[in-house]
């Protein structure tokens, strides 16, 4: 997978930074259908994960935090991805899914994306 990032005028450093970490990581880092991808996005209000198939090219469940359930919580941001990581583990499970490899598309495996990681590890799914 060649990938060429060049940093834009537009774009801040960190981001640039964020984003040589992600294409590193997705060089090494690939799903199967017996271990499918847990990609974690984040942005700065919310958190979304998918469980992709990338042999197939396809997403096979996913959970945000912009869902009606989880949107209408005044939870904070963390315990809010850790229920995230809690459904997509079970939608997971309920797909068959067993294990999978965790990415975290170059976000530090702090914060939120550990809270989501956590929760996804309690709720059955092994990574």
């Amino acid at each position: 997978m060649a990938i060429a990032l060049k940093q834009r005028k537009s774009m801040s450093s960190r981001t640039a930074h964020r984003l040589r970490r992600q294409v590193r990581g997705r060089k090494k880092i690939a799903g199967t259908a017996d271990r499918p991808r847990l990609v974690v996005t984040r942005s700065s209000r919310h958190i979304v994960a998918q469980i992709v198939d990338d042999l197939r090219g396809r997403t096979l469940v996913s959970a945000s935090s912009m869902e009606a359930d989880l949107r209408a919580a005044s939870d904070d941001k963390t315990v809010k991805a850790r229920r995230v990581g809690e459904l997509v583990a079970d939608r997971a499970k309920s797909a068959g899914v067993e294990s999978v490899v965790f990415d975290r598309a170059g976000n530090r495996y702090h914060g939120r994306v550990a809270a989501l990681a956590d929760g996804a590890r309690e709720s059955g799914l092994t990574f």
